[in-house]
């Protein structure tokens, strides 16, 4: 079942699947444009190109420079959270984009270590 169509001005996304902690599009890219440059705070970003051509850019903590990945069909790459990102249309192009967030294992923060005795007033 496809959930929602947008326009957006470098093409359009179509959302085909949102439950829990995934959401999947199918987006179609214009040759020569490409999106705003973002970041998602708790999304993994992962994006598989079914036809066409694209540039990834991720822009680095680490340092200064642009990182850039080609995709062609068939490959993938992940942006992971708080990384900033966009892609470009090297050719009209169909790609998913695959969102999730990971539940973290270690979510708790204790304020105390608890009692093996219970004291009620």
């Amino acid at each position: 079942m496809i959930l929602s169509k947008q326009g957006k001005i470098w093409g359009f996304t179509q959302e085909i699947f949102n439950k829990n902690n995934v959401s999947i599009n199918r987006i179609y890219i214009k040759k020569n444009s490409c999106c705003s440059k973002h970041y998602h705070d708790y999304k993994t970003n992962i994006f598989w190109v079914e036809s066409g051509s694209v540039c990834i850019e991720e822009w680095k903590k680490e340092y200064d420079l642009v990182d850039k990945t080609i995709l062609n069909p068939g490959e993938c790459c992940s942006i992971p959270p708080k990384t900033y990102h966009r892609f470009n249309g090297l050719e009209d192009s169909v790609v998913y984009e695959i969102y999730y967030v990971e539940l973290m294992d270690n979510d708790i923060i204790r304020e105390n270590t608890g009692s093996d005795e219970i004291k009620i007033n």
